[in-house]
């Protein structure tokens, strides 16, 4: 079985190294186990290079007639497996720092009590990982693009808001609509990957847009440090509800113009779209789903409800 699959991911992602990053395996054990398929089966699968690894043509044909069952195969040992034991081995998840702090670290202690076999290998990065060539079993975030063989579940929007602290807006005129926001301070962000100054348009619930155009007083490119900023009464800035909420429930920023929010896509689960999903991996689903529904984050994460 560990030969077949590491076959079977060896080819769909290219190399042992990845293969072996998915399996967790070391390169080494991944290359013998293909070795040892080539020699049971006796006829080689792939052209190995130092470059590339590349299915020869019966590495092909036996590729298209093992793939569909092996995902079967795995999934009634799975069964099997579960009816002896707990969900067990190394979760490896993927998040920004600060949703990750101010969300899903809470939910870790339930979770450990009910799993207790299962090993806590959390990243806190705010970049769109690759999923299955890093070797992580989920991540969390919005805006990810879906490679080949990755599937997302939306936990909640990721509504765009514009707010400042309570001390910034004190003394000065409330804006009434989002071109109002450009004679405020602004802090604005600055895309990492393209380096350009984020704008955002933003729209009503009657489905009316505005351009929502913020001075460039000061400029960051994370929205840890545009939240703190305008906290501490620096301006106005247009962060995400996850980001806000702790602020606007302790009073530390106000909403400004609640009617206008900017939606910048779900806020989802994403994870490996195999038919058998290791039972560690599951049950995290199925735990963040459930916490995400009992603390109605969708609905306080909601922009649109001002």
């Amino acid at each position: 079985m560990a030969n077949l699959e590491s076959f079977v991911r060896s080819a769909e992602l290219g190399g042992f190294s990845a293969a072996a990053r998915q399996l967790g395996l070391t390169p080494a054990a991944v290359s013998r186990n293909v070795a040892l398929l080539e020699k049971n089966l006796g006829t080689r699968l792939f052209h190995r290079s130092t470059r590339k690894l590349t299915l020869t043509e019966s590495g092909e044909r036996f590729l298209v007639g093992v793939r569909e069952h092996l995902d079967g195969l795995q999934s009634a040992i799975s069964e099997v497996a579960s009816d002896k034991g707990e969900p067990a081995g190394v979760l490896k998840i993927s998040v920004a720092l600060a949703f990750g702090m101010e969300y899903l670290l809470p939910m870790l202690p339930v979770f450990m009590q009910r799993y207790p076999q299962v090993r806590i290998d959390w990243q806190f990065d705010n970049r769109q990982v690759d999923l299955i060539a890093e070797g992580f079993d989920a991540a969390i975030g919005g805006g990810f693009e879906l490679a080949q063989g990755v599937v997302a579940r939306t936990l909640a929007p990721a509504h765009v808001i514009a707010v400042a602290s309570p001390g910034y807006m004190k003394g000065r005129r409330k804006p009434i609509t989002p071109e109002a926001l450009a004679e405020l301070d602004g802090i604005v962000m600055r895309s990492t990957r393209t380096g350009r100054i984020r704008q955002w348009t933003v729209r009503n619930a009657a489905g009316e847009t505005q351009a929502a155009e913020l001075r460039h007083t000061l400029v960051f490119n994370d929205p840890a440090a545009m939240t703190r900023a305008a906290v501490l009464g620096l301006g106005v800035t247009m962060i995400a509800m996850p980001d806000a909420l702790p602020f606007l429930e302790r009073g530390e920023l106000v909403r400004l113009v609640p009617k206008w929010y900017a939606d910048a896509g779900p806020i989802s689960l994403y994870y490996a779209s195999r038919t058998l999903l290791p039972a560690k991996t599951r049950v995290f689903i199925d735990y963040v789903s459930e916490v995400f529904q009992s603390q109605q984050l969708a609905e306080r994460f909601a922009g649109s409800i001002g």
